[in-house]
């Protein structure tokens, strides 16, 4: 899948723990159908069956309506799911790893934190885009390291890749960050943490428009 996709939009971070009693294959058609562009499949309490199984019925999810769906850490489960690409941060597989074992079409994507260093080392080692942040508190990583969004506008100049924001980002507060540099933003508790997941999604995919 062309990385076309990635270059504007919502990146929707799953968080199961979140949902309201809805199954996590409805919870992402909900919020595909509000705007989402990518999906990311972030489950870090789960293991096994359960963890194989959502990735799989996702990945098909995804496929039908044509968004990419990107596994989390997981460069195995990734392969073994027929998803689109990986997300990798500090402590996972080199991106030329992830390559070889996804192929030359998957979409590798790298958490640079603060650090517009590891951004240019990611691209230069391969990776599709590059992920920064937190730019605002977040319940969801509250203890993730502070960037500011004169790193995005930073990134943007020196960078072609996609570039995505994460970090306690709402509608209310991310046009900052898109008239920054982002190309995408991302969020876990603002889509999958409200009770309308389809118009959460549609408030962040609104902000695309006006910019």
């Amino acid at each position: 899948m062309s990385t076309q996709i990635l270059q504007g939009g919502l990146y929707a971070i799953t968080d199961s723990r979140l949902l309201r009693g809805t199954s996590m294959e409805t919870a992402v058609e909900q919020a595909i159908r509000g705007g989402a562009r990518v999906i990311q499949y972030r489950e870090k309490h789960l293991t096994g069956a359960v963890l194989e199984q959502t990735a799989g019925k996702l990945a098909v999810l995804c496929q039908r309506h044509n968004v990419p769906l990107i596994i989390n850490d997981d460069v195995a489960l990734a392969a073994r799911c027929g998803a689109d690409g990986v997300h990798l941060g500090k402590a996972d597989s080199p991106v030329r790893e992830a390559r070889r074992q996804l192929g030359a079409d998957a979409i590798i994507g790298v958490s640079c934190y603060n650090s517009l260093d590891r951004a240019l080392a990611a691209v230069a080692g391969g990776a599709d885009y590059v992920a920064f942040g937190r730019f605002f508190p977040s319940h969801s990583k509250p203890d993730a390291v502070a960037a500011e969004a004169a790193l995005l506008t930073a990134a943007r100049n020196a960078l072609d890749v996609p570039l995505v924001a994460i970090g306690g980002i709402t509608a209310a507060n991310g046009a900052t960050l898109l008239a920054a540099g982002a190309d995408l933003l991302a969020a876990i508790e603002g889509v999958f943490g409200q009770a309308d997941i389809e118009a959460a999604a549609r408030s962040y995919a609104d902000l695309f428009k006006s910019a």
